[in-house]
């Protein structure tokens, strides 16, 4: 059984002289606010911390900022949010194109897309070398990305043995888990003020081993390769491959629903980053998969995928012909 801990110790500012400040989390920083970036940051605020979020672009703000609200709205119509509740989350968000901003940050969790994974981790290490400039040298730098190893992301620093691989399952906010990877490098006290902010996000902590993939990817990725193996041999359609999954085994969202949900070039970014690890020829990117990206066919962030989505990222469910 998890031991609990006292509810002192999940206070967001410092009650007095008994905790270090490194304990307290009043600002976090997300560097990439794509649509887990944008969850991320949606959740934390809504526990009343700040979050700054950097970007490459003031049109890539502006599109985060879009897709934050967008949510919140589908809250608000299905959860029972309250307009005061939107704003009182979106006023505690802000973009920026400085990593200057990211001073004062408790937390910095990384969470970025890139093409291949020489520019993902190079990208990552000059990232992480920029976040290390300005931040305290307590203060915990994260990455979300399950198929790099931290240890590799965090080598070069000065001080790699607060960095720590968090990884949220999008819906961040839905999901009550996060699994966390300790590096070769992180030192007990990086750990254990890790456990305490994911547990003041009301999350589950799932400690792994460091390994590419580690649970959830090495799982999920694989899943929605064969899936496409058996759309491509004809054994059944899309939808009927998705609704037993869903149906028959629970889960929320069918393997082709989910690779839209992620991006099918993340989800290729992911297999080949494992295949070059494991060299399991289970992890060679469908070719169904590569030819959808080659046709910038993204999924739900693009508008179409092995779906098509309206503009509010809803599924544009297909006709179909029942045979039987």
């Amino acid at each position: 059984m998890e031991q609990v801990e006292p509810i002192e110790e999940y206070a967001l500012k410092s009650s007095g002289n008994e905790k270090h400040e490194s304990d307290t989390f009043t600002k976090v920083g997300i560097v990439g606010c794509g649509i887990l970036g944008q969850e991320i940051a949606r959740m934390v605020s809504s526990y009343g911390i700040d979050v700054i979020f950097l970007e490459l672009s003031n049109s890539k703000i502006t599109e985060a900022i879009k897709g934050i609200k967008r949510d919140l709205r589908h809250m608000i119509k299905r959860w029972g949010m309250t307009d005061s509740d939107k704003r009182a989350i979106m006023s505690r968000i802000r973009g920026t194109l400085e990593y200057e901003d990211l001073r004062g940050c408790e937390v910095v969790i990384e969470s970025i897309k890139s093409k291949t994974r020489e520019q993902s981790v190079d990208t990552r290490k000059e990232i992480f070398k920029h976040i290390e400039k300005v931040v305290d040298e307590k203060a915990i730098i994260a990455t979300n990305s399950t198929t790099l190893v931290i240890t590799e992301l965090a080598a070069e620093l000065k001080h790699p043995e607060r960095c720590v691989s968090l990884h949220f399952i999008s819906p961040a906010g839905d999901i009550p888990l996060v699994e966390v990877a300790k590096s070769l490098y992180t030192s007990d006290d990086a750990y254990k003020r890790v456990c305490r902010f994911t547990r003041l996000l009301g999350k589950r902590i799932v400690p792994v081993i460091e390994s590419p993939g580690i649970i959830s990817t090495r799982l999920i990725a694989p899943m929605i390769n064969e899936a496409c193996e058996i759309l491509m041999e004809g054994v059944a359609d899309m939808i009927d491959i998705d609704d037993t999954m869903k149906i028959g085994y629970g889960f929320p969202l069918g393997p082709f629903e989910m690779a839209d949900k992620i991006g099918l070039d993340m989800v290729i970014r992911w297999l080949d980053n494992l295949y070059r690890e494991f060299g399991d020829i289970k992890y060679k990117a469908s070719p169904m998969l590569k030819k959808r990206v080659r046709a910038n066919h993204l999924g739900r962030e693009a508008g179409i995928g092995f779906y098509e989505y309206d503009e509010e990222r809803k599924r544009i469910v297909p006709d179909r012909h029942e045979s039987c």
